[in-house]
């Protein structure tokens, strides 16, 4: 490594962790600002908010913007490089455009490295501590809004809640039915049940239809039924932030899980899932945007080059989120609709590369 490596990696790094503090500090005065009567009222430690709360959550925003802002801190120092003559007087030199991209390449490896193991590793087990808190201090309230939610609770046995109320761990119309080679031997239906714990339910004004071989029927009414039944509230509903706890094994696991018991599409898991690595590969992608952008000496300097970056970050969210919205109501598999944005920026880099000063 030369001396012009080691200058650009110093001065891409030191102004990628300088932006990512100075983003953490300003997303922690906002969210302090929004959450801080409920930290009030429910009496949180000033210990755990500190530790607890706000150093996961840098951990969590930090990587969650990571690629944006090494995009920023790149279009920074590169365009103060161009804009000082500096990087003229490189090229000048006999150093080609390729040599030159090197120490940022070798700076972005150890970003997406390190993006790698937090998203992997470090980050599932620091959220579980921040959603702990954040259940516990700040979101106390569930809300399930799904409606018409079938489960099969296990083989042969299917429920099914038009409504739930998390809160009072109550579900509305009910119903259960138990299958046996193909035919519908029981019917449950109801106009509530409620979750006692440990399995134990009681369901309020129950019809009971009891089929029978020979094409018979048995009805019966109860006004109160106590039964126990392989289900919880939480197999009917779960809270987002806790998918963002889970390793990449507990991932899967969940997903195999849940698409067993019929509960339909796991398109936001499997997004958070396969995201993890393509949020840190996207660093690569804008490392060469960004390179080829501001290498290149204009007039109007950085701000023009700043205003080119902030269109390319917006089209390039604007880009995953219609990718999102196709992955979870259209049926695009979640694979593809995440690393579609890179796959469409990197062709957008490779053209603009093809067009930076050599």
């Amino acid at each position: 490594m030369k001396k012009l490596d080691w200058y650009i990696i110093k001065k891409f790094l030191g102004a990628f962790f300088f932006m990512i503090a100075a983003f953490c500090v300003i997303a922690v005065v906002f969210d302090l600002s929004e959450n801080v009567d409920d930290l009030i009222t429910n009496e949180a430690p000033f210990s755990e908010i500190l530790i607890d709360y706000y150093l996961n959550f840098c951990f969590h925003f930090g990587n969650m913007l990571s690629a944006f802002i090494v995009f920023i801190a790149i279009i920074l120092i590169t365009s103060g490089l161009a804009q000082r003559s500096e990087l003229i007087a490189v090229l000048s030199g006999g150093v080609s455009f390729n040599r030159l991209l090197r120490p940022y390449f070798m700076a972005s490896t150890f970003l997406v490295v390190m993006s790698l193991l937090i998203a992997h590793i470090i980050l599932p087990e620091a959220n579980k501590v921040k959603v702990d808190f954040e259940f516990k201090y700040i979101h106390t309230k569930f809300h399930i809004s799904d409606h018409h939610m079938y489960r099969e609770i296990e083989p042969g046995a299917i429920a099914y809640f038009r409504s739930i109320t998390a809160e009072r761990k109550v579900g509305y119309k009910f119903a259960l039915e138990n299958w046996e080679e193909g035919r519908m031997v029981r019917k449950i239906m109801a106009s509530k049940a409620k979750s006692l714990g440990d399995n134990k339910w009681k369901i309020t004004n129950a019809k009971i239809r009891d089929i029978y071989e020979d094409g018979t029927e048995d009805i019966r009414h109860v006004a109160e039924l106590d039964t126990l039944l392989n289900m919880a509230i939480d197999d009917f509903g779960q809270r987002k932030e806790i998918i963002s706890t889970m390793n990449y094994s507990e991932l899967n696991d969940y997903i195999d899980e849940v698409k067993a018991s019929g509960s339909g599409s796991m398109a936001f898991v499997e997004i958070e899932k396969y995201s993890r690595t393509s949020n840190a590969f996207a660093i690569y992608v804008l490392t060469l945007i960004g390179v080829s952008i501001a290498a290149r000496k204009v007039r109007g300097g950085t701000g023009v080059h700043l205003f080119l970056a902030i269109i390319i970050g917006l089209t390039y969210i604007f880009t995953m989120k219609i990718m999102t919205v196709a992955a979870t109501n259209a049926g695009l598999p979640a694979a593809l609709a995440v690393w579609v944005p890179n796959i469409l920026f990197f062709g957008l880099g490779i053209g603009i590369y093809l067009r930076a000063p050599k």
